[in-house]
């Protein structure tokens, strides 16, 4: 006999299992230099070696219009970060992404530095 519940527990069920699939099962390694700021790109490049997961060629498709960080990737395709992470590292150490680390936000300067070069300034051509 079934109940109501029944499809909606089988949908849940494909949820969990289908980034366990996507992955082939496997985990992220300790030495994992992606976090969710980490830009990523098509490599110029890219090999041309063996046909790709779906969900990789999505990925290259996605990241051929430029650098987009991993944050970005994971929203565009509605996949959980942690996939994300695993399926750029495959993906970039296969040669078909080049990754690099996010430009540095600018340092505050001191306003009196600024101050003090606008008065020298001022004084000598103004």
């Amino acid at each position: 006999m079934t109940t109501d519940d029944e499809p909606e527990l089988e949908h849940e069920a494909a949820e969990l299992v289908r980034p366990y699939v996507i992955t082939n099962g496997r985990d992220l390694l300790d030495g994992n230099d992606f976090s969710l700021i980490t830009l990523v790109t098509v490599h110029a490049e890219p090999p041309r070696t063996k046909p790709l997961d779906p969900e990789k060629l999505s990925l290259l498709e996605l990241c051929s219009g430029g650098f987009l960080s991993i944050a970005e990737i994971a929203g565009h395709t509605r996949l959980p970060v942690g996939v994300v992470k695993i399926l750029v590292s495959d993906l970039a150490r296969e040669g078909y992404l080049f990754s690099r680390a996010p430009i540095p936000t600018a340092q505050l300067v001191d306003r009196q530095i600024l101050e003090e070069v606008l008065n020298g300034l001022q004084a000598r051509f103004g």
